[in-house]
């Protein structure tokens, strides 16, 4: 079976009625779990940046204070799937300033962890990577955001070197 272009996709959807689309839709989300968030943060959470922030830091938050520190591997499985689910959120938003929030936010995480980061080369290098990510996503802000979150990296940047 063959992939049908987004392009083609639009074009049909052109032709269809507001109950068809309505029907689509609510079949799409019921289809995949990816789907149904996507759908939840383009109906509750877009038009409200803020909140939407706050609530995927509270969860990073929590899924940081339930990480198995039991062996290193545990530790990092546990870091990678938050990295993973913050991409996710980042993805939904589509925004740059919202990314760049997340990102700082993880990495302050992945800094105030116990046990510290230093004991664990693979979440040192993850931490490490998303600084150069950040400092890349940070150099496309407006001035005056990237002022903003200057400092903040510049904090971050220093973890890294000591």
């Amino acid at each position: 079976m063959q992939v049908v272009t987004l392009k083609a996709v639009k074009d049909e959807l052109k032709h269809l009625s507001q109950p068809e689309i309505l029907e689509l839709c609510v079949r799409l989300a019921k289809f995949k779990k990816e789907n149904k968030e996507l759908l939840g943060y383009l109906l509750f959470d877009a038009h409200n940046e803020e909140v939407y922030i706050t609530q995927v830091k509270e969860s990073m938050s929590l899924q940081f204070s339930k990480i198995n520190t039991k062996t290193n591997y545990l530790i990092k499985k546990g870091v990678r799937k938050i990295l993973a689910d913050t991409k996710k959120h980042i993805r939904y938003s589509n925004h740059k300033e919202t990314e760049v929030v997340l990102l700082i936010h993880f990495c302050e995480q992945v800094k105030n962890m116990h046990p510290p980061m230093k004991f664990n080369k693979r979440v040192q290098n993850m931490y490490n990577t998303q600084i150069g990510l950040l400092q890349k996503r940070i150099a496309l802000l407006h001035e005056d955001l990237q002022f903003d979150y200057h400092s903040t990296f510049e904090e971050l940047q220093q973890f890294v070197k000591k």
